[in-house]
Parts: structure tokens; C-alpha cells; sequence
């Protein structure tokens, strides 16, 4: 089978003009983030794999669920199950956390937003929060969702990512920098 990503494109932009189109692109973005967690759990992922499944069941078992769910309500409409029968008839349903990804870059670039990650080792002081964010606006030129995420591991210092950008300023990184640079 392809790379999840790859397949995972053409079925995210697919969904992003319709819900474009409809105006409801908030709405599938947070049912496609809870579908991605449910093809994600264990127990799921091991019902959805077994063999004597027809693409139907495995279909209207994710739509039922996602119904289940008031953020996932996108997902039992008309086009949510044509959605879901079009991956399950594919044996695509466990790419669901990529085509959830894929749709929120399309999003975040049309509403002119960036999703950001701060991790650190402690939680990070609102000031400095404020400041970081801004300089990464100014940067990248887009208005900057933070998420804030505390990796013990990382002793001090902190690692940006943003889509495919990561700046680590992390002491664990400078170490392993230093180490390599003594045993060189």
C-alpha cells in the first residue's frame, strides 16, 4: 500500500472543498480529529482488521460511532458517509489521522493560521508564551496557534515545530552537539 500521507492528500482536499464550499470547515475539522482518534485505539484498529468485515460494516461502524460523538456529528451526514463508505471500500479508514492532518494544513493555510508546538522541559511563563508567539507571527507571516507540551527529557531550553519546521534549542540537543563535537 501507498505512504498514508500520499494517500491521505487527495481525500483531505477532496473533503476540504466541500466543506469549504458549505462553510463548515471548523465542523470537519474537529470530526475528522476525533475519527483519526478512534481508527487510532487499539481496540478499534483490531475490529476494524478482521477479515470477515465488509467494507459496509466497517463504514456504518465508524459512522455510528462518530455519531455517538456531538464534535463528530460531520461525519453521520450524507457526505460523511459517502466519505466513510469511499475509505472503507478502499481499506482506507485507518489513514484517517493523516487526512485529518492534510484538511487542518489546508485550513490553517486559507484561514491564514499556523499550528506551533512549544515544547520545554517546565511549563513556560505566559510572558514569554506571548513573546514567543509573536516573534513566530512576525516570521512566518500567519497568525499562530500555540500549543504548549512539557518533555521532562529535555532538561532545559525548548523545540518549535511548525509543519515541517523544527528549531530545537533544547539542552539535550546542545549536549549531544557537544558530545559529538569531543568525540570528533
Amino acid at each position: 500500500m501507498a505512504d498514508l500521507s500520499t494517500v491521505a492528500r487527495p481525500y483531505a482536499k477532496a473533503l476540504y472543498d466541500v466543506a469549504r464550499a458549505a462553510g463548515t470547515l471548523a465542523a470537519w475539522s474537529t470530526a475528522l480529529q476525533r475519527a483519526a482518534e478512534i481508527v487510532a485505539d487499539e481496540e478499534v484498529g483490531r475490529f476494524l482488521a478482521q477479515p470477515e468485515l465488509l467494507a459496509e460494516q466497517r463504514a456504518r461502524f465508524m459512522r455510528e460511532v462518530c455519531g455517538d460523538i456531538d464534535d463528530a456529528a460531520a461525519l453521520a451526514t450524507d457526505e460523511g458517509w459517502n466519505f466513510l463508505r469511499l475509505l472503507a471500500e478502499y481499506g482506507r479508514l485507518q489513514a484517517l489521522p493523516d487526512i485529518s492532518a492534510r484538511f487542518d494544513e489546508l485550513k490553517s493555510r486559507a484561514e491564514n493560521t499556523i499550528r506551533v508546538t512549544l515544547a520545554s522541559a517546565s511549563e513556560v511563563d505566559p510572558a514569554l508564551s506571548a513573546r514567543v508567539r509573536q516573534a513566530l507571527q512576525e516570521k512566518l507571516g500567519r497568525d499562530v496557534e500555540l500549543e504548549h507540551e512539557v518533555d521532562p527529557a529535555l532538561l532545559g531550553g525548548a523545540i518549535v515545530r511548525a509543519e515541517d519546521m523544527v528549531i530545537d534549542g533544547s539542552l539535550r540537543s546542545r549536549l549531544q552537539r557537544l558530545a559529538e563535537s569531543l568525540v570528533d
